[in-house]
Order: C-alpha cells, then sequence, then structure tokens
C-alpha cells in the first residue's frame, strides 16, 4: 500500500515538473488578437509579449491554415468572425506540435494565399505577428485585373478620394486620444457625396472602412476605378502642440526641404511600417532609381495637372479654415507617385494641436473642409474638361467667358485659364493683344 502511495506521488510529481518546465519554455504570450476586414483581404494581428518565432501550413479538405507560434502560452479567447469577412470562417485553438506552443487553426472559405510576417514594436503597439490573408479566386482576380477605358462620350470624370491610414495604422492621434484614419474617413465620405452628387462627376473611394491599404496599393486602386484624379486626405501633426492650419501637398521628386515636409515624409515611411507593409522602401538608392523611372515615364502633364488643383485647393480652403501655408507645398510622398494620375495630399489640419482636434472632430468642420476641396476640383475640370467627358460637352454648350478687369493683359487671362494666347486671340478673333476694361472673351477649352 505504501509503495502504492509513493509510486503515484511519484507519478503525481513528474506530470507537475512536465507542467512547470512547458510553462517555463513557453515564455511569449498572446496579449490580444484584431481581425480586420477589407474588400481584397482580411488582416489577422497577433499582439505578442515578444518577437514571435513562428511556422506555418495549408490543409485542404477542408481548407485551412494552421500556424504555430512557439514558446508561447496556450491561447484560446479568439473573436468571433463577422459576415463581411469574405475568407475566413472561424479562428480556434487546437493541440500545439509542442509542449508550451501555440497552434491556431483558420478555416478557410475559399482557396487563400497567406502572407505572415512579424513587425518590431512601433507607435502604441508592441511586437505583432500579421496574418494577411488574400482570395485566390479567379473570380477575384479577374476583378481586380484593370481594364482600359473604353472610348465613350459624356462619361463621368472619376475622382479618386484616398482616406489616409487605416486599420492596423491608426495614424497620427490627437491629445484627447483621436485617430486620423477616422477623421479622414468621414471627410473622404462627405467629399464622396458632394462628387456623387454632381452631374457628369463620379467618386470612387479607395478605402470604404476601417483597414489598411499599402501606399502602392492606393494608386492601383485610383487606377482599377478608372480614376482621372486622387486627392488624399489626412490630418497633420508635429512634435510640438503649437503648430496649425491646414496645407495642400503635391509630388517632388526631391526631398522636402521643410521640417514639417521631411516630418510628413518620415511620418508616411513610419506608417507603412505600423500598418504592416512588406514593400516599404528601404533605401536611398531605391528612391533614387524610382524618381528616374518616374521621370522617364513623363509626369509633367500629371505635376501640372496637379499644382493647378492644389493652388485653388489652396484658395477654398482658406476661406473655411487657418492655413499652415498659404501656397502648396512639396514632398516626395508615395501616395502621389503614379505617373498617370494626377494627384494632392489635403492636410486637413493639425491633429496634435488641442484646438484644431476640436475642429476636426466637428461634424460642420468636416462638411466646411470637403466643401472646399469639392469647389476646386471641380472648378477645374469645368475649365479644363477631358474631352469624352460630359463636362466637355456642357462647356462647349456653355463656353466660359470673361470680362477684363483693371491690370489684366491677355497673357493674364490666358494663364488664368490655362490657355494659350494665340488660341485666346483666335478665340476671339483679335488681331492683336491689346484687350480693354470690360470687354468680355470666349474661353477655348483646352
Amino acid at each position: 500500500m505504501l509503495k502504492t502511495i509513493i509510486t503515484a506521488s511519484k507519478i503525481t510529481l513528474s506530470c507537475i515538473l512536465v507542467l512547470w518546465a512547458a510553462a517555463a519554455s513557453a515564455q511569449n504570450k498572446i496579449e490580444g488578437v484584431r481581425v480586420w476586414p477589407s474588400p481584397d483581404s482580411t488582416r489577422i494581428v497577433f499582439d505578442m509579449a515578444e518577437k514571435p518565432d513562428y511556422s506555418f501550413f495549408m490543409l485542404s479538405n477542408p481548407r485551412r491554415l494552421v500556424v504555430d507560434i512557439n514558446n508561447t502560452a496556450r491561447h484560446s479567447d479568439f473573436p468571433n468572425i463577422e459576415k463581411k469577412h469574405q475568407l475566413v470562417d472561424v479562428i480556434r485553438a487546437s493541440k500545439p506540435k509542442k509542449a508550451g506552443s501555440t497552434r491556431v487553426v483558420f478555416e478557410l472559405l475559399k482557396p487563400t494565399k497567406p502572407v505572415l510576417f512579424a513587425l518590431a514594436p512601433t507607435g502604441p503597439y508592441k511586437d505583432r505577428l500579421v496574418i494577411d490573408l488574400y482570395d485566390k479566386s479567379d473570380n477575384q482576380s479577374a476583378e481586380k485585373t484593370p481594364k482600359n477605358r473604353v472610348l465613350e462620350t459624356n462619361r463621368d470624370i472619376v475622382i479618386a478620394i484616398d482616406a489616409g491610414h487605416g486599420g492596423e495604422d491608426p495614424g497620427s492621434i490627437g491629445p484627447s486620444g483621436t485617430y486620423e484614419k477616422d477623421i479622414t474617413l468621414k471627410i473622404a465620405k462627405r467629399l464622396e457625396r458632394l462628387i456623387n452628387a454632381e452631374r457628369g462627376m463620379k467618386a470612387h473611394l479607395v478605402r470604404s472602412g476601417d483597414y489598411f491599404i499599402k501606399v502602392n496599393s492606393r494608386s492601383a486602386k485610383a487606377r482599377e476605378g478608372k480614376a482621372d484624379f486622387l486627392v488624399s486626405i489626412h490630418a497633420d501633426a508635429f512634435t510640438s502642440p503649437q503648430p496649425r492650419g491646414a496645407s495642400v501637398w503635391v509630388l517632388s521628386l526631391r526631398r522636402a526641404n521643410s521640417e514639417i515636409g521631411k516630418w510628413i515624409e518620415d511620418r508616411e515611411k513610419h506608417s507603412e511600417l505600423l500598418g504592416g507593409a512588406a514593400d516599404v522602401i528601404r533605401d536611398t538608392a531605391s528612391e533614387k532609381y524610382l524618381a528616374q523611372t518616374l521621370l522617364d515615364m513623363s509626369m509633367d502633364h500629371s505635376m501640372k495637372t496637379g499644382f493647378k488643383i492644389a493652388e485653388e485647393a489652396v484658395k477654398e480652403l482658406s476661406k473655411v479654415a487657418k492655413m499652415h501655408k498659404r501656397y502648396p507645398q512639396a514632398a516626395s510622398l508615395g501616395v502621389l507617385k503614379s505617373p498617370d494620375i494626377p494627384s494632392i495630399l489635403v492636410e486637413t489640419g493639425f491633429i496634435s494641436n488641442p484646438q484644431e482636434e476640436r475642429l476636426l472632430l466637428s461634424a460642420g468642420h468636416q462638411e466646411k473642409l470637403a466643401q472646399a476641396v469639392f469647389k476646386s476640383i471641380r472648378g477645374y475640370y469645368q475649365q479644363n474638361p477631358p474631352d469624352d467627358s460630359l463636362f466637355a460637352t456642357i462647356k462647349a454648350q456653355n463656353p466660359t467667358r470673361h470680362k477684363i478687369s483693371r491690370g489684366e493683359s491677355l497673357s493674364v487671362v490666358a494663364s488664368r485659364y490655362g490657355v494659350s494666347v494665340s488660341d485666346l486671340k483666335r478665340a476671339n478673333k483679335l488681331k492683336s493683344d491689346r484687350v480693354y476694361i470690360g470687354q468680355v472673351l470666349t474661353i477655348p477649352s483646352t
């Protein structure tokens, strides 16, 4: 009897030692799991206590992704998957391959391509394991393939609206905890409504919900929507709370020369890391190569168009907001680098300034900002419509007229409307460059 008790005690002690050893080896910990849906993919983020050591494999019949996170305490508290996720049905724990580790199984609804990577602590986050699941189905690939615009007449002018940041990347955070990603999406949706209400214009939201999109993908999504123009909405920030005011940015193939410009460039790169971009530009050699490529692809027209609309945006924004700069600023920002789509980036104010943070949270101020951006874009395309657009037909039927004011010359009027002096003279049957106060000129279509 005594021998039996001693043997049982040894077994119990052995079990305790095994469990203790397993617990000791499980040094890491899953502190939380977040799921971000998007139209093209699902992102799952594991917030970790330390850098994750992981491996994964796929199974079929039924489709599953199995992820082993080594030396990590078992975790079973996984969020329920909402219906808007088109790729993942269930996330659950399973028996781990090794003691002291965690095995997570993702039950999948479609053929899926997984991309896994670890992220070091940055911004408000600690170590993370990011799992991006992309739809591999043929239909999805076909839908994502850009198509050339079919030649048509009276088409809508398409304006792509990019709400900065999103999902895993909150952008800048205001003194009271306001996320830039939330402000930008609200303003973007207000701008979308205004554009869609205008006959001859159509909005294309690059990001319609709270999910992250890589900078390079934002231009690609604008192109998929056959955009004529791209406006990216942001809320500024700085290391101190004093700076305030809105500003409008255009592409520079050189680095920004102002402190605010350098801060924005660095912050946008930081946001790529925060959101988990695997292809963020890593060195200056890459930037030089990219700049040369863009030059070779002849961005002249896009940059000129972007600058002209930026000038109009500054004028309109100055009517409803304090301006940080009263002329367009230039910086090397990834979202503006598409050679075939003219673009601007609008910083709607400094979210790092307590007064402007409160303004940016105001629905009334958001509406004023959206109205200002809308008027600047609409005004430009009313004067410079694409040949196959409804705006061009309307302009041909109702040509723009300009009444000469004191101090104006023919060249000043031509510059204002983006036409040549010779075209202006031809349209008005002028034999000389002389004009007089009160004279009404017809502005030709560009």
